[in-house]
C-alpha cells in the first residue's frame, strides 16, 4: 500500500526579527542624537541677505528687553558661566554664537559685545535668519 505524502505546510513569515531590528534602530537613533538644551526665552533672530553657518559652539541669548541667557544661567549669572565655559575649552575655543532678538536695542548689543571683548572672547558670531 502506498500512501501519498501529506502536503508540506509553508512556514509563515516570522516578523519577530524585523521587529527586533526596528527597535534596535530606534534605540540607536535615540542614543546617537544630540539633544539641544532649551532656549532660556524666545528669541526672533534678525534677517540677513547672505551669510554662512556659524558652526559649533555655545549659544548666548539676548532678549528684546536686554535679558541674557547662557546654558541655564540668566542675567548676572551668565558671566561666571561664560567664563567657566571659556576656561574649559582652553585655547581652541569654538566661536560663541550670539542669538539676539530682532527687537533688541542696538545699544544693548554694542554693550554686550564690549563686555564679551573684555572677557576675552575673540570670535562671536551673530545668528540671523536668511531671507
Amino acid at each position: 500500500m502506498q500512501f501519498s505524502e501529506p502536503p508540506r505546510k509553508t512556514p509563515s513569515e516570522n516578523l519577530l526579527p524585523m521587529i527586533n531590528v526596528v527597535f534596535l534602530l530606534l534605540i540607536f537613533f535615540l542614543i546617537a542624537a544630540t539633544l539641544a538644551p532649551p532656549e532660556p526665552f524666545a528669541v526672533t533672530p534678525p534677517t540677513a541677505a547672505s551669510g554662512g553657518e556659524p558652526g559649533e559652539g555655545a549659544v548666548l541669548y539676548l532678549g528684546p528687553d536686554g535679558a541674557l541667557g547662557f546654558e541655564g544661567a540668566r542675567d548676572a549669572a551668565v558671566w561666571p558661566a561664560l567664563s567657566a565655559w571659556r576656561a574649559g575649552c582652553g585655547a581652541d575655543c569654538p566661536t560663541l554664537r550670539l542669538r539676539a532678538d530682532a527687537g533688541a536695542k542696538a545699544a544693548d548689543l554694542a554693550a554686550l559685545m564690549a563686555q564679551l571683548a573684555e572677557q576675552g572672547f575673540a570670535r562671536v558670531a551673530l545668528v540671523a535668519e536668511l531671507n
